[in-house]
């Protein structure tokens, strides 16, 4: 027998930024050599959660991935939806392939290593561009009467039960959602009643243990709803009414057209293509960090990130291995299948877009545009290698002069970036060897 289904609102909501979850840097980068040396995806941060975005003209596939780490009979979603959805519509996909797609897509430190100027200069190769182508348990409805509420289907789909319904009134709705479950927060009415307002149906979705258990099941998969709307647009602030402090949100848009950017928040992109102290390499995670937080700031948190677009069919350089055709067309990018393999210019194009948010900061939900724009660019940050100067020139020596001014360039571009004190940056440099006061 199925467990009974047990809610509690989980303070880091794992879905927040597309649903209610409810659990009991300037320009474009140019192509450049030097190698990727550590990457800072969304595990970097707390309260952080995954969507991918498909858009093919008005067909529009959501993946959820949740975080959620718990007992599996308490996971419940909440998600508004623009239409009905019918069984054929919702999937689950392996979460290693959003993982994949977060990898590949993540800010990234770079490293070079300095030439030593005494030596005849070599011509390097340039690598070319790499092709990237390559059942909800019946007797909870008790008879009780919900108005306006009309539960329009039930599916089995995975490890799910999912129900799809219809409301004309939000207390009858949050009345049928607590009843069976679903523990609504306090405050939530009036942000359900403005998508019952606006005819949005709601795709509601619980765990069913014993399937999961028949199915061999260790984890839950991210849930994929795919659906037509003139609407392009995430609903967020369900996940914002109980929500304990700000949250992040990184969405993975794919895109025929190009770069998609939000319509009703600034789209910016942030602060890139900057060096770094040889520290940094070893305290990435943190670096990223304080300056994500800075950029937040500057925009006092009223702003959507762009952190990486690409056309997927090549990347310089690969922060990961390519998606595979079948990964991508997982992910909603279906119209890749008609066009014959190795053919770029049919692959998706993705916006990886990066939201702080609460409910005073983004008090409407995200809509986005596809833009024509197909330039490049990824946050990337550049680690430079003095270059151990073993014999004496001219050019050695000016070069070995030119040193500490150039960390000290470098302490300070990191300290605006992040706010860390400049004087610590520099002491820290100096343990490192890079003195700012006489090269070494």
């Amino acid at each position: 027998m199925t467990p009974t289904v047990r809610s509690r609102l989980k303070a880091s909501v794992a879905l927040a930024a597309i649903c209610a979850q409810l659990a009991v840097y300037a320009g474009p980068a140019s192509a450049f050599c030097g190698f990727y040396v550590a990457k800072a995806d969304a595990k970097m941060f707390n309260k952080s959660s995954k969507v991918v975005l498909a858009r093919d003209g008005q067909r529009t596939a959501i993946t959820m991935a949740s975080d959620y780490e718990g007992e599996p009979n308490e996971f419940a979603l909440v998600v508004p939806v623009p239409t009905f959805i019918e069984k054929n519509q919702i999937s689950v996909v392996e979460p290693k392939m959003v993982d994949h797609l977060d990898a590949y897509t993540a800010p990234r430190l770079v490293e070079y290593f300095d030439p030593d100027p005494c030596e005849s200069p070599k011509v390097a190769a340039v690598p070319s561009p790499a092709s990237a182508i390559m059942a909800f348990d019946a007797t909870v409805m008790r008879r009780k009467e919900y108005r306006g509420v009309t539960v329009e289907a039930q599916y089995d789909v995975a490890e799910y039960d999912i129900s799809i319904l219809s409301a004309e009134e939000s207390d009858g709705l949050i009345n049928w959602l607590n009843d069976n479950g679903y523990k609504i927060p306090a405050g939530a009415e009036p942000v359900v009643g403005s998508y019952i307002k606006q005819k949005m149906r709601f795709f509601v979705a619980k765990v069913n243990v014993q399937r999961m258990q028949q199915l061999g099941r260790a984890y839950l998969r991210p849930l994929q709803v795919r659906y037509e709307t003139a609407k392009f647009m995430l609903p967020l602030r369900l996940g914002t009414v109980n929500a304990n402090g700000p949250q992040d949100l990184i969405v993975f848009a794919l895109s025929k057209r190009g770069r998609v950017e939000a319509t009703n928040y600034r789209t910016v992109k942030v602060p890139s293509d900057f060096d770094v102290p040889l520290f940094v390499k070893d305290d990435f995670a943190n670096f990223y960090r304080a300056a994500f937080d800075r950029a937040v700031t500057r925009e006092k948190m009223r702003a959507v990130f762009v952190e990486y677009a690409w056309d997927m069919g090549w990347c310089d350089p690969c922060a990961a291995d390519p998606m595979s055709i079948g990964e991508m067309v997982d992910l909603g990018a279906g119209w890749i299948t008609t066009h014959p393999l190795g053919d770029a210019s049919n692959s998706p194009y993705v916006t990886r877009l990066h939201v702080r948010y609460d409910a005073t900061s983004f008090p409407e939900d995200l809509n986005f545009v596809e833009t024509s724009d197909r330039g490049n660019f990824q946050g990337r940050y550049i680690m430079h290698h003095p270059a151990p100067v073993r014999t004496s020139c001219a050019a050695g020596d000016a070069y070995r002069a030119a040193l500490p001014a150039r960390f000290r360039q470098e302490a300070k571009i990191l300290a605006d970036a992040t706010g860390w004190s400049q004087k610590d940056i520099e002491a820290r440099m100096s343990a490192n060897g890079q003195s700012v006061s006489g090269s070494k």
